[in-house]
């Protein structure tokens, strides 16, 4: 992935993240990737001026549209950040989670891009079509958090955080997430998340002693060989619990600015509590 020659960027509009779309100009500028930017019509969107015939739909100017809306609601200037980039516009009619899926595929994306909520990012979450797309063309996908109502500030890449489950996806996970450390300089952290080390008993809940050291050993050994196989030297974090609530916890204690999880899309305890994990850490999650 580090050769990321495009990235697709579905937008919802009128209502549209600037969060994501600051990030993706990020990681577009460093790779000199191109940026699909991919609108699937809704009644919002016809509501919000745009067209519906073919031909004012085909000279309608999505960029220019998402400018214009950004400089009238939030006084920012999204144009000069975007002005040296490479940008193609596409607007579809159909379900997003179709186009999304048709477009990744067709234009052979390196990467997926879009904030965890909106009805883009929800379509196609419950799509049952979407862990084929994954599976079929190993596009990961990038969710922004939610955080809507933070000012935009200038993204970087300084600290990554790479959570591992110990299973056949982790060293597909731990390349990308090492590869991106690399590539930006960054500190890299892999973390895992055990079970509970907390046991209900008379009086309510204790601490098994030889249990946590147990699950701490057996963790800090499987991450010491994910390392020796990857060829990297890496921090480690290691919890216990609530899988959401530890990676927001290990986000925070790492100054993390990127989470990198093979939680994408269901399946397995960091698959289970893949969306739960978008909403919990105040990061972008890269889902691999």
């Amino acid at each position: 992935m580090p050769n990321m020659k495009k990235i697709l960027l579905p937008v919802d509009f009128p209502k549209t993240s600037l969060h994501v779309i600051h990030q993706a100009a990020t990681l577009a500028r460093h790779f000199h990737s191109e940026i699909v930017m991919l609108h699937a019509m809704t009644v919002q969107s016809h509501l919000a001026g745009v067209p519906e015939s073919g031909p004012e739909l085909a000279r309608w100017d999505l960029l220019a549209a998402i400018t214009r809306e950004v400089g009238k609601n939030l006084n920012e200037a999204l144009g000069p950040e975007l002005s040296d980039l490479t940008i193609r516009r596409m607007v579809l009619r159909g379900g997003a989670a179709q186009a999304i899926m048709e477009v990744a595929r067709e234009e052979d994306a390196d990467l997926i891009m879009m904030p965890s909520d909106g009805p883009t990012f929800f379509e196609f979450l419950q799509s049952s079509a979407t862990a084929q797309l994954q599976r079929g063309t190993g596009c990961p996908v990038w969710t922004d958090a939610r955080r809507e109502e933070l000012p935009v500030q200038k993204f970087a890449i300084r600290s990554v955080l790479c959570a591992v489950e110990f299973n056949s996806n982790d060293p597909k996970t731990v390349s990308l997430a090492a590869q991106l450390a690399a590539e930006f300089g960054a500190r890299l952290t892999l973390a895992h998340v055990t079970a509970s080390v907390e046991r209900w008993g008379p009086g309510g809940t204790y601490v098994n002693p030889a249990w946590k050291q147990a699950l701490f050993t057996d963790a800090s050994q499987q991450l010491a060989d994910l390392q020796k196989n990857a060829g990297i030297k890496s921090e480690v974090f290691i919890g216990s619990g609530d899988v959401p609530a530890v990676l927001r916890q290990a986000a925070k204690e790492t100054n993390a600015d990127l989470l990198v999880t093979g939680c994408y899309p269901y399946g397995g305890r960091l698959r289970t509590h893949g969306y739960n994990i978008m909403c919990a850490v105040p990061i972008p999650v890269l889902s691999v």
